[in-house]
């Protein structure tokens, strides 16, 4: 039965805060407050990608055939050089699927 109050609990919470948007559509927040919105997406990004990233079998695994490490950091070098989204993401997936490939772990 908890599990049904924890599905429930986080969709009365969900649906409060979309709805909210709408009840009190003035409502404007403090300028402190949207800059620190602003790092919203950039903190939550980080905090799915990141540990993918590192222990991508469930613990950590800093070595150099982790394809998933090297590839993130190659995608993070390109971002931070070209500042291209596209490029970014066509280029952290290609070397990702090519260091698979060249260390053996796809299933090909």
């Amino acid at each position: 039965m908890s599990l049904w109050w924890l599905i429930l609990g986080m969709l009365a919470i969900t649906f409060l805060t979309r709805f909210s948007f709408f009840a009190w559509p003035d409502l404007r927040f403090a300028r402190a407050i949207e800059q620190g919105l602003h790092y919203v997406p950039v903190a939550v990004l980080t905090a799915i990608v990141v540990p993918g990233m590192l222990m991508p079998e469930g613990e950590l695994w800093l070595d150099w055939r982790n394809a998933y490490l090297l590839a993130g950091v190659l995608a993070i070098v390109v971002a931070a050089l070209t500042r291209h989204l596209l490029a970014t993401i066509a280029l952290g997936l290609l070397s990702f699927f090519l260091l698979r490939w060249a260390l053996g772990q796809l299933p090909l």
